[in-house]
């Protein structure tokens, strides 16, 4: 059965897959914590700091952890057992989690990193491990249909999360929303316990020294020079991430500290703007895939479309000129940005063989983070300079039209699909 085959429906993909459906909940109740997270780490570092710097440094740290592990976490994540790479990714995150509780003051900021290090350290086990291990539990007519929803999960928990995070943060306590991301994972961790997981093509290394694994994850990176379009595919989170995804929060942090602040230290006007993204990126590739189905090149003409609604998105916010047109700015910006991230994973899941796609997918995380870190770090400087709010966004608007323009010129060149074969180096797993 090929990809290009109608896909199956959502609901039926639900009812029907009970190792999707508990991978599913695993990541909602996951995702909803992070959120929690993200609202109160970067709500608590601008009222102990009120540093546009700061804020770019804690944004920098989000980035860099995941970039750091990813030799480690490729080569963990073609060698292991997925499932239990999962749980222990989950317990662990819970357990450095309840040490932001610890916070309480400036002097202590240094936690906040130390800790915001460690989580994302973790986190570049969990979250590609999450992608490589999706097309090992549905079948190849559900690839689709579940990328889009695990994405639309994102933005649904994104939007819920946001929002109760922002009100909880300003309501109990910026330490409770600490308190429920730390709960969020253990019970993730729990239910990725109940799958029924037997991993596909997979064998213990003979070798299991540290310069084996380096050398594997090596010719993983040797498969993505070999096989170029599929680095392509791989940069696109990451050229999101250095322009738009990453400093975007830091732009939303001081719209709500210093235009429209809603709440306690501004915590609920925050939460809004993060749950208008996510709406957004959760309707993208819905409709995307109304229109393109499986089907590879409509996949591809949908993320050059997807740069272009992100700028138009950033336009509409960068007046500032009232709060629901800033809100229905970053809806747009969202839908762009679904397209942009949501679409090329699809295509990596289809065209990677699995013996190769845990590297693959920590390859692009790795990417996304260190060019993460380096938006995250520039936003903050520039939030720092003499160009201001509209001007700092006005700027990224403009910026993301350069990948998209350099994807239509990729796209247009290659006119059939680049065929993906095993490279020369790499010994298909029995």
């Amino acid at each position: 059965m090929t990809h290009e085959e109608t896909p199956i429906g959502y609901s039926d993909l639900v009812r029907g897959n009970a190792n999707f459906r508990l991978v599913w909940f695993s990541q909602l109740i996951s995702l909803l914590g992070d959120w929690f997270n993200l609202i109160a780490a970067t709500s608590l570092i601008a009222i102990l700091t009120q540093s546009g710097t700061a804020l770019g440094g804690l944004l920098v740290l989000y980035m860099l952890g995941p970039f750091l592990v990813s030799p480690v976490s490729g080569v963990v994540i073609d060698r292991y057992n997925r499932k239990y790479v999962i749980i222990a990714a989950n317990i662990a995150q819970a357990l450095t989690v309840l040490g932001f509780l610890w916070v309480r003051d400036a002097s202590q900021i240094w936690i906040l990193y130390v800790l915001t290090a460690i989580q994302q350290i973790l986190s570049g086990f969990l979250l590609p491990t999450q992608d490589a291990m999706l097309p090992e539990i549905v079948s190849p007519r559900e690839i689709g249909t579940a990328n889009t929803l695990i994405n639309a999960s994102w933005s649904v928990m994104l939007t819920i999360g946001a929002a109760l995070g922002g009100l909880v943060a300003s309501t109990l306590g910026i330490y409770w929303a600490f308190t429920i991301d730390a709960l969020t994972f253990f019970a993730a961790a729990i239910l990725m316990g109940w799958i029924a997981y037997t991993p596909t093509s997979k064998t213990e290394a003979e070798d299991n020294s540290i310069s084996a694994a380096l050398q594997e994850y090596v010719d993983g990176l040797r498969y993505l020079k070999n096989h170029i379009d599929i680095l392509f595919i791989a940069l696109h989170n990451a050229a999101n991430a250095l322009i738009i995804s990453v400093g975007i929060m830091a732009m939303q942090v001081s719209i709500s500290q210093q235009v429209f602040i809603i709440g306690t230290d501004g915590g609920l006007s925050l939460g809004l703007m993060f749950g208008a993204t996510g709406i957004g990126t959760g309707i993208g590739p819905f409709l995307a895939r109304r229109l393109t189905g499986d089907r590879d090149r409509p996949l591809r003409w949908a993320i050059t479309a997807g740069y272009g609604i992100s700028c138009l998105g950033l336009l509409m916010v960068a007046p500032l000129a009232g709060f629901w047109m800033v809100l229905l700015g970053f809806v747009v910006r969202g839908i762009g940005g679904g397209l942009v991230t949501v679409l090329p994973k699809q295509l990596l899941m289809q065209l990677t063989p699995n013996y190769v796609r845990g590297r693959i997918f920590s390859t692009e995380y790795a990417l996304f983070s260190m060019f993460g870190a380096m938006g995250g770090a520039a936003t903050g400087r520039a939030l720092d300079s003499g160009l201001g709010l509209s001007g700092v966004i006005t700027m990224a608007a403009v910026l993301i039209l350069i990948p998209g323009l350099l994807w239509t010129v990729w796209i247009g060149w290659v006119q059939t699909t680049q065929s993906v074969t095993d490279d020369a180096s790499l010994e298909t797993q029995p």
